[in-house]
């Protein structure tokens, strides 16, 4: 290979690492395509290759646990409200990394509705992925925390 040639391959590669990196922080969200209900059934953690779904009964409306897991949410770092609200019974939040910026969507809601179980309101938190094929278990480990320090 040309030497001369060189600076101008590195520059190149450090250019589209730039590119890449700039666009997993800035590619534009659309709200509609993340603020969405699970939808696999039953109560329980069900895990996937790009996601974490955690079910469970509440009692009553189950609206002090939902308020409480939104405060929870909101006080981590790194993770801003993407849609909804605490009144509308539903909220999905944006969680990124430390140092990249990749984004993991979650959607907290109550909902009533026929599961395994039975017709029933049950808390569900449904964390995922937006870049890559796997988010190597990080949705389930935030998820289980929110979950454990509601508790």
């Amino acid at each position: 290979m040309n030497l001369g040639v060189m600076p101008m391959v590195l520059w190149g590669i450090f250019f589209v690492v730039v590119a890449a990196l700039a666009y997993v922080r800035l590619a534009p969200v659309d709200p509609q395509d993340w603020h969405k209900q699970a939808y696999p059934s039953g109560m329980g953690e069900r895990p996937g290759a790009k996601s974490f779904v955690w079910r469970e009964p509440v009692e009553g409306d189950g609206a002090a646990k939902f308020r409480q897991l939104a405060k929870i949410i909101s006080a981590t770092p790194r993770s801003t409200l993407v849609a909804g609200s605490v009144e509308a019974g539903q909220m999905t939040f944006v969680t990124r990394t430390p140092m990249i910026g990749f984004p993991d969507y979650t959607t907290i809601g109550i909902y009533q509705g026929l599961v395994e179980d039975g017709d029933i309101r049950y808390l569900e938190v449904y964390g995922r992925s937006r870049f890559g094929r796997s988010d190597l278990g990080v949705n389930g480990k935030r998820i289980k925390g929110w979950l454990a320090a509601l508790e």
